[in-house]
């Protein structure tokens, strides 16, 4: 094949307008592996219109065709229940893509299938891609892609993404599929609820004027037929029957807008009928029932053409033997905080060879700034450049090593499929304090920033429960505090920075459990259900994912520490200058006359200097502010470490750690609460949480005064 043009069943298709294919699929299926192998670096990220959910687009070329991939939240199943589904779901219909890859964890065939054949009910032109095969091989799994190419009518291909294994294949099938779409065959239910399936087609084709559309979408192929198919915007009638009988409410809402008025009646009295005869012959539901048929079809499917040998890896597979000690009752939780502890050690092991080259690097660079300005007589500009700008934000970026590694070690554990049993193991602790199960997603996402976590809150069915949980989530501390952390434990605890750091995290779950406790007791009454979800299998991490992660989140607060940070660093050096003819970073300054007037406030916390309570009032912006702040008024007193250790004790840094742990979140996770749950709330979660920072802090300083005098 040449660059410009693609081999179609014999044919050549010249290069054409680019085509847009959608990939979908279970959790934990290697679908952003698939996306990464495919894509490489043309990618981009943003947020699905309307919504704050992360949206991913990349592309690539095959044989000169250009393919623009969607990346779908990943999902179980079509049901619009939960707001991924209602993207995947409304994406397919409404935008009607060229093509549709389905990732399907070959090694857990049947429960991936499940989103498969709701597809293919659809009439989605489908794309099948059987990932992580070594795994499926290694279970003594046996599939024959072909064959099951032929069954299903739709394009099969065998991958091991992470291992680039099978991509040139993938992305052929999707060209081909993309320029050259067919329809899936279809498969029945068992009679007994088929005959209401079709009972139901024909009612709609009687009481409907639908839109009729020709099937033969590659005319010179005798694959598929000339047959025309009924259906209403486009979806089929089929699948609209089925969706019927699921009680799906955007379906039941589709077919009332389309009813004519004079055939309403006669419809829902003959669909009532029907869901009569279902319940009174399965005792049952009818989207229970059509939920288990569709398994029994799927379980017969697989059954008849995967098959598995009896083998000693199948019958003691390492992740059962390694979940009896991760997922242990009594080991699990300890296992966990271990390996939490460990990596805020290696945080600082690893992370600490770099900071002594960024800092001596920002140091040079302020100096030189200073010196280059005051010669050519702009001493006022080398001090904003070398006191305001490279002070603050260099007092920041500093740490960026140590944030990279961090979020190395979550990526390895989170790529491995650890931390979904961390999520497992917490669990019962979540249950307990009146937490629901579910709740522990984003109060994860809440140790990398509070807004994801906040809006991931959103996946909770009760608003009881969705308010909780979003209350307690500025408790966990997010990577914005890690600076603070990281420079006052650097400069007080050197020799336990790790536990301290472990501690401090500590204190905001413990506070999080606290928190919801009470509030489960007051305003939140009511009973809480457990977490249902699925543990993936133990893999070892792909290393280009875990890079790119990780890099990708550092990348973020790099963009924070060019825009936010600068402008607020600035801001910071304008006020420490002002009025004309003070000293720089001075009590007269106008900083300085606004720090005097709230340090009396914090005074009993150990840290009743103006420096550190204009600092805090600047870090409601970003927490990183905290640090670039400090930063930028002790500019002039040379390193920053050695102007705070003549201001802070070991125990007033501690409590100063713990009052920025706890007390007012980010002006963004302000923003995303009040979007989520209104300004009642986010006042609320304002006064608490600054309350709740004032005591805990206080009685650090206080008690710790009496213990060590």
């Amino acid at each position: 094949m040449n660059s410009g043009s693609l081999a179609v069943h014999g044919k050549k298709l010249e290069k054409r307008q680019a085509k847009t294919v959608a990939l979908i699929g279970n959790p934990n299926v290697g679908k952003t592996s698939v996306f990464n192998a495919l894509t490489g670096s043309h990618q981009k990220v943003g947020n699905w219109p309307g919504v704050t959910v992360e949206k991913k687009e990349g592309r690539f070329a095959y044989a000169g065709q250009n393919i623009n991939l969607v990346d779908l939240p990943g999902l179980y199943s079509l049901s619009p229940f939960s707001l991924d589904e209602q993207i995947a779901r409304r994406f397919i219909s409404r935008e009607n893509p060229d093509a549709v890859v389905v990732i399907v964890d070959a090694s857990n065939l049947e429960r991936n299938m499940y989103l498969v054949f709701e597809l293919i009910e659809m009439g989605v032109n489908l794309v099948m891609d059987l990932n992580f095969m070594d795994e499926a091989k290694e279970r003594g799994l046996q599939v024959n892609s072909r064959e099951l190419s032929q069954v299903l009518g739709i394009p099969v291909v065998e991958t091991v993404a992470y291992r680039q294994e099978g991509i040139d294949t993938l992305k052929e099938a999707i060209s081909q599929a993309a320029y050259n779409p067919r329809i899936p065959k279809k498969f029945s239910f068992p009679d007994r609820l088929e005959n209401h399936v079709v009972h139901i087609e024909t009612l709609i084709r009687e009481a409907i004027p639908g839109n009729r559309k020709e099937t033969s979408l590659c005319p010179e192929c005798s694959a598929c037929s000339g047959s025309t198919e009924f259906s209403i915007n486009g979806f089929p009638v089929r699948w609209l029957a089925t969706k019927l009988l699921e009680n799906d409410p955007d379906i039941h809402d589709l077919i009332r807008t389309h009813l004519p008025d004079e055939k309403r009646d006669h419809f829902n009295k003959e669909l009532a009928n029907i869901f009569s005869a279902i319940r009174h012959d399965y005792q049952e539901e009818p989207e229970v029932v059509v939920a288990e048929e569709r398994y029994a079809v799927i379980h017969g499917f697989v059954k008849e053409f995967f098959h598995q040998k009896a083998t000693i890896s199948r019958r003691m597979k390492l992740t059962d033997r390694l979940d009896r000690v991760s997922c242990h009752r009594y080991l699990g939780l300890p296992l966990f905080l271990v390996f939490m502890w460990l990596t805020f050690q290696a945080t600082f092991l690893l992370g600490g060879f770099f900071v002594g080259y960024i800092e001596g690097a920002f140091e040079w660079l302020s100096e030189g700034a200073i010196t280059l300005f005051g010669r050519l007589g702009w001493e006022w500009l080398g001090s904003l450049v070398g006191e305001g700008v490279l002070g603050g934000i260099g007092s920041i970026l500093v740490f960026l090593p140590n944030i990279f590694i961090l979020f190395l070690i979550i990526s390895v554990l989170e790529d491995s499929g650890y931390l979904s049993r961390g999520a497992f193991v917490m669990d019962r602790l979540m249950h307990a304090i009146g937490l629901h199960g579910k709740s522990f997603i984003p109060m994860l996402l809440g140790f990398g920033c509070s807004v994801p976590g906040v809006l991931a809150c959103r996946t909770l069915e009760s608003d009881r429960d969705r308010k909780l949980t979003l209350l307690v989530v500025p408790l966990m501390s997010c990577t914005a505090r890690l600076p603070i952390f990281i420079l006052f434990t650097s400069l007080f605890f050197a020799r336990n920075q790790g536990t301290v750091l472990f501690s401090l995290y500590l204190i905001g779950i413990v506070s999080a459990i606290f928190v919801a406790w009470i509030l489960r007791k007051t305003l939140f009454k009511g009973d809480v259900s457990p977490l249902i979800m699925e543990l993936p299998i133990y893999r070892i991490p792909s290393v280009k994912n875990v890079l790119g992660e990780s890099w990708r989140k550092s990348a973020l607060f790099l963009r924070k520490a060019g825009t936010i940070i600068f402008l607020v660093v600035i801001a910071v050096w304008l006020l420490a200058s002002l009025p004309a003819g003070v000293e720089y970073a001075s009590s007269e300054s106008l900083m300085g006359r606004m720090g005097e007037f709230f340090a009396p406030l914090f005074r009993p916390l150990g840290f009743g200097f103006w420096q550190a309570s204009v600092s805090l009032i600047f870090g409601t912006v970003a927490k990183e502010v905290v640090v670039g702040t400090l930063g930028a008024l002790f500019g002039g007193e040379g390193y920053l470490g050695n102007a705070l250790l003549r201001y802070f004790t070991p125990l007033s840094a501690f409590s100063f750690m713990v009052f920025s742990l706890l007390y007012i979140p980010c002006v963004a996770t302000l923003g995303a609460i009040k979007r989520e749950a209104g300004w009642k709330w986010t006042g609320f979660a304002f006064l608490y949480l600054f309350v709740l920072a004032y005591v805990l802090s206080l009685a650090v300083y206080q008690i710790g005064r009496l213990l060590v005098g």
